[in-house]
């Protein structure tokens, strides 16, 4: 693993954004919690999301789908035949590995997604592809393995109590598509947004909190006539990079845009195009932009029965509407910030400033509150609890002001505010900014204004 990735995987879990699962009990391989800084961010990155791609959008309107679902969705998605992974095990040492991802992992250029089971057994084979762990070279055969985390519903465990996970949240839109366009009264094109969690049981999860069993969606399916003119794929592929670059301060040279070749796309997908970000552990997707034509609502209609078709009252004339899906995982857009703005540096008395530069919005708390000595403790916890109401605020009491400067630059705090001994006299304090650790004197009954206009900048 990569030593700058080892460094911000560490620093996350020793500030208190993420936890190892069920720690005290040994923990659970690939479970993550978010502690109390990581919780934060995480709805201020939902939040975010939802403000900008369906409160501010004209076009957009939300739901809240359930986790489980009635079986037959995923007979109609194609999940229950179609969603699974080639899985190999290892001879020698009893290991599980998918078998495209070998070979991705010892040759990066080939999308070995597009292969054959049989073609992918014998590339292994003939190029001398070893396992990661033990480094033999004595796999078996590729077996298919089930992605769908089964459970069961009601007191029976048999067949006709078997339900799912929901492995996306795109289906229960597409589900409740007929009833959200007619309560709504939405003409096309609208869209419809969620954010949820989603279960997939992975082969091999990894690279922390970048692929996971259980990790939550934020999922927008915009439907369109077919005789739209308008580029919709192009306004959305325009409208996630606004949102990457603007509002999440992520630079255009951390990620490309890929398009999919045409042998690499899903059987419902006209054109995908995904962003894929410069991790320290090599490109990963991030977000993934797909024409999914009119496949879902067309399968979801043969088998529910019902019509789902679209009237246009202008030219009386009914159709299945297309859409353009923008999809993105909180976890992996969560990791690609915390890795941009992960910063060390060495100050003129040589000390190592680390740094988390997230921008205002996301930062777990937007201001510190730190008085000098403890005669300041009270005033300090009098402007902590006026200032709590308008700002996410802390108070750091311990340790010299310079180590209380360290920990807040080291989760992110924007601005820290020092009470000191002149603030009983000229009612002012100091006011500091993160990045550039500049200092200024405010008078308190301008604060609240200040820090406004300062997290608004």
């Amino acid at each position: 693993m990569n030593n700058n990735f080892d460094k911000i995987i560490n620093h996350l879990k020793s500030q208190g954004f993420v936890f190892q699962g069920s720690e005290i009990y040994g923990g659970l391989a690939n479970s993550w919690d978010y502690g109390p800084l990581g919780a934060e961010l995480k709805n201020k990155l939902k939040n975010l999301w939802w403000r900008f791609f369906v409160k501010r959008n004209k076009y957009n309107i939300g739901l809240d789908t359930s986790i489980i679902l009635n079986p037959k969705v995923w007979l109609a998605s194609g999940h229950l035949g179609n969603f699974n992974d080639p899985l190999v095990d290892c001879k020698s040492c009893k290991s599980r590995w998918r078998a495209d991802k070998l070979i991705e992992e010892k040759f990066p250029d080939v999308n070995a997604g597009v292969l054959s089971n049989e073609m992918l057994e014998e590339y292994i084979s003939k190029n001398d592809i070893s396992c990661p762990k033990c480094k033999k070279k004595d796999f078996t055969n590729i077996r298919l393995f089930d992605l769908m985390f089964k459970t069961f519903q009601g007191p029976l465990e048999d067949d006709s109590a078997k339900v799912y996970l929901r492995p996306e949240t795109a289906q229960g839109i597409f589900v409740q598509y007929k009833n959200s366009q007619r309560t709504s009264r939405r003409k096309l094109p609208f869209g419809i947004g969620q954010i949820g969690k989603s279960f997939r049981n992975e082969i091999t999860p990894g690279n922390f909190i970048f692929r996971t069993r259980e990790f939550e969606q934020m999922e927008l399916e915009f439907f369109f006539s077919p005789n739209d003119e308008n580029n919709w794929f192009d306004y959305w592929l325009n409208q996630v990079k606004h949102f990457i670059t603007k509002e999440l301060g992520i630079s255009t040279n951390n990620f490309i845009i890929r398009e999919h070749e045409k042998d690499e796309l899903s059987h419902y997908s006209n054109k995908t195009v995904d962003i894929e970000y410069n991790f320290p552990f090599g490109r990963g997707e991030l977000w993934g932009i797909a024409h999914r034509s009119n496949y879902d609502l067309t399968q979801h209609q043969q088998f529910s029965g019902e019509d789902l078709t679209y009237l246009d009252q202008e030219n009386n004339v009914r159709f299945i509407p297309h859409v353009i899906e923008p999809s993105v995982g909180v976890e992996r857009l969560l990791l690609a910030i915390l890795c941009e703005s992960y910063c060390e540096e060495k100050l003129e008395n040589n000390e190592l400033r680390i740094i988390l530069r997230l921008p205002i919005k996301l930062a777990p708390y937007t201001i510190a509150i730190l008085p000098l000595q403890k005669q300041q403790s009270e005033k300090a916890r009098t402007l902590f609890e006026d200032l709590l109401q308008y700002f996410d605020a802390t108070i750091d009491e311990t340790g010299n002001i310079g180590k209380r400067y360290r920990r807040q630059d080291a989760i992110g705090t924007p601005f820290c505010i020092t009470i000191d001994f002149d603030t009983e006299n000229d009612n002012c304090v100091t006011v500091r900014e993160r990045d550039s650790m500049h200092q200024e004197r405010i008078n308190i009954n301008d604060l609240k204004s200040y820090l406004t206009n300062k997290s608004n900048m």
